[in-house]
């Protein structure tokens, strides 16, 4: 038996080893295969072998012109384990495909010595969100102790000495960014590198270093700043006022008060300014001076601002009122301060009448804005004599209405010749071409509930009188919209059909004051040819609360060429409840307009809306994702939690702030590591927002215990 047996185990094991060797020599032929997914699978089964002679194989393979075959490639190198692979998973690290460079980071975790570490540490400054959050893993796996604060602080480090040499030896261009980089770092060293810079002869320079020294937030840098107000260049004018709001400093208020009221160009920013600084009684004085002193457009956005504030002071404007040299900067003001006010309007209506127009105007706008139904007979009066003037001034020097139709012999789509016959026959195709597609477009605007609008003419053809003429008309048409006048209603509407779109806006925004019924008159104006009208329409009708909104949510999915000016009145205003379900639209369906939906969803801490935005925000073309971290953060969903924390781990600082804010109010739970790690960032607001995000945490904790 032993005798028989031995030849028969023999012939066995021969077959055997031919078969394997069979099989090898097919994937030795697959990997020649032009198929990419052919060659990927080759190399997997050659690595599954484990043979030393098939690293070759395996580099050849990672220079593979499809990144499927390189990846797995990566595989199987970091599976033999053997250290002179390294470089090679090196350049593999930095492929253009994200999955490559995964499994790079993982392939180099697997080879277990210093040169792969060094590699993985240096590639995580370098990479996007998906490659870092895998080099972690990988020195997690490589059992690298504290792994994200370890290459978090060696980012870090990396960033500082590359902007110190910028600074001490790149070209202007290149100074300019480092001096802001390193303001942004955070760091009290920082401090004395950009001081200096500040009076550098290079103006972009020394702008750049003050707008550094406010993102360091150092308010040693104040004394140097503040003569910087004085300066005769706007650039470092404009970053003086910037880094000292970014201070908090109370010594800018009076300073910041005298350029908002200089009128120039960087008043407008100074005005900014004033209005982001904490609230206290000196910034409410010079608040309430800059709406008398400054620009009228600038002093009634001030004023506005007051009024959400409790007002201002009356004694002072009713003093400007008082004297015609300064009645215009006490109109200003009341327009700004709106019912607040309300005891100037004695002092304000007999502006109503005056001679000078542009202290007429104010004057009806300070009426319109207080809104008392006391001053209508003082505006029908004066609508009246507006409305003759014009009238006088729009009168036809052609009494007799114009031809509808061609004369004989000047209609363009009828031949004028017998040999221009084919020449006819195509002007009549392509005319009844158009008119079966506006057919087409006007049925389709019916189905979707859209009022079909006949196009104007253009104005020149018919109107000789300048549309800046008709502003006096169209200010008194919004004030009787706005006092309710008797009869505003009929007048309003019978002037939305007017040709002049400046007569058209006016009655459009008046109806939106005359309640619900002036609300729904005014709906159908949103489909007006016109832009700028319609950016007018939606802010009066979103200011006028919930019946006013809801009419821009119910048309949000209608005007689809328009849906950014709807969602920006709404984003001044706030949307209704009701809105959540049209804003996930919106959101799924992307685009720049889902970057306001978000901030509306997220005002609105709908949690209905929570798989919508984490929908849009595992998308990595999204646009907007740092409105969406923030968007979950309102809402508070603990849920959401794994998702956004992926986010720690991007390139961007700004995003990786606004996960550690969205972590703050959703719950940290797992992710206090990362967290932890990022206080170690090199941006000061990352390590802000992280620092918060585990105090919140660490509060949440102690209260449940």
């Amino acid at each position: 038996m032993r005798t028989g047996a031995r030849p028969l185990l023999v012939v066995l094991a021969l077959l055997v080893s031919s078969g394997c060797s069979g099989n090898r020599d097919q994937l030795l032929a697959d990997l020649q295969s032009p198929r990419p997914e052919v060659r990927a699978l080759a190399v997997k089964k050659l690595a599954e072998e484990s043979r030393s002679e098939d690293l070759a194989l395996f580099t050849r393979a990672a220079k593979d012109m499809a990144a499927i075959v390189r990846g797995e490639a990566a595989a199987a190198l970091g599976k033999s384990q053997d250290p002179r692979v390294v470089d090679l998973l090196g350049e593999l690290l930095e492929d253009s495909d994200v999955d490559v460079q995964g499994k790079a980071a993982m392939a180099l975790a697997q080879v277990k010595n210093d040169k792969a570490k060094a590699y993985l540490t240096l590639q995580y400054g370098r990479r996007g969100r998906q490659t870092r959050q895998v080099i972690v893993q990988a020195l997690m796996q490589a059992n690298v102790p504290g792994p994200m604060a370890e290459v978090v602080a060696a980012e870090s480090k990396g960033i500082w000495e590359r902007n110190l040499l910028t600074l001490s030896e790149g070209s202007l261009p290149e100074r300019v960014g480092a001096a802001e980089e390193l303001g942004k770092s955070g760091r009290p060293e920082a401090f004395n590198r950009l001081l200096p810079l500040v009076r550098d002869s290079q103006v972009v320079l020394a702008a750049a270093a003050v707008r550094g020294l406010g993102d360091l937030g150092d308010k040693r840098a104040a004394p140097a700043i503040l003569p910087l107000l004085d300066e005769s260049f706007p650039e470092l004018r404009e970053s003086a006022i910037t880094a000292l709001v970014r201070l908090q400093e109370p010594q800018a208020i009076v300073r910041l008060q005298a350029v908002a009221g200089e009128k120039s160009a960087v008043s407008p920013l100074a005005i900014d300014g004033l209005l982001e600084l904490p609230r206290q009684p000196q910034t409410d004085a010079a608040l309430c001076a800059v709406a008398l002193d400054a620009v009228t457009a600038d002093a009634i956005r001030v004023a506005r601002a007051m009024r959400d504030r409790g007002g201002c002071p009356l004694e002072p404007i009713a003093e400007r009122l008082s004297r015609l040299p300064t009645a215009a900067s006490g109109l200003q003001a009341v327009v700004g301060l709106g019912p607040s006010a309300k005891e100037l309007l004695p002092k304000v209506l007999p502006f109503v009448s005056q001679p000078d127009a542009s202290l007429r105007a104010l004057a009806v706008d300070a009426v319109a804005a207080i809104a008392d139904p006391s001053s209508t007979p003082v505006l029908q009066k004066a609508f009246e004599q507006e409305l003759a003037a014009v009238k006088a001034a729009r009168q036809d020097w052609i009494s007799q209405p114009l031809p509808e139709k061609y004369g004989q012999g000047f209609d363009p789509s009828l031949p004028t010749a017998p040999e221009a016959d084919r020449e006819a026959l195509t002007k009549e195709k392509q005319s009844g071409l158009m008119s079966r597609v506006k057919a087409l477009n006007a049925a389709k605007a019916r189905e979707l509930g859209r009022p079909v609008v006949q196009p104007r003419p253009p104005s020149e053809l018919f109107d000789d009188v300048d549309a800046s003429r008709l502003e006096p008309l169209a200010g008194l048409l919004r004030a009787l919209g706005a006092v309710r006048a008797p009869g505003a209603m009929e007048l309003l509407k019978g002037f939305t059909q007017e040709s002049s779109v400046t007569l058209r806006t006016a009655a459009l925004v008046g109806l939106t004051r005359l309640g619900p019924e002036g609300v729904a008159a005014a709906r159908d104006g949103m489909f007006d040819p016109d832009r700028e009208l319609i950016k007018a329409l939606a802010r009066a009708l979103a200011e006028q609360g919930e019946a006013g909104q809801a009419v821009l949510v119910e048309l949000l999915p209608r005007i689809s060429n328009e849906k950014l000016v709807l969602l920006d009145a709404l984003t001044h205003t706030g949307a209704p409840p009701s809105a959540v379900e049209a804003l996930n639209t919106v959101v799924s369906e992307g685009g720049p307009e889902s970057v306001l939906a978000a901030t509306l969803l997220g005002r609105l801490k709908a949690k209905q809306a929570v798989p919508v935005l984490v929908k849009a925000l595992e998308d990595p073309t999204s646009v907007g994702r740092r409105e969406l971290l923030t968007a979950l953060g309102e809402v508070g969903d603990g849920s959401v939690a794994e998702v956004v924390a992926r986010d720690l781990y991007h390139d961007l600082p700004e995003i990786r702030a606004a996960a550690a804010a969205a972590l703050a109010r959703t719950g940290t739970g797992e992710q206090a590591g990362a967290l932890d790690a990022l206080k170690g960032d090199y941006y000061r607001r990352v390590r802000e927002a992280a620092t918060f995000a585990l105090s919140k945490t660490a509060t949440a904790a102690e209260g449940s215990r």
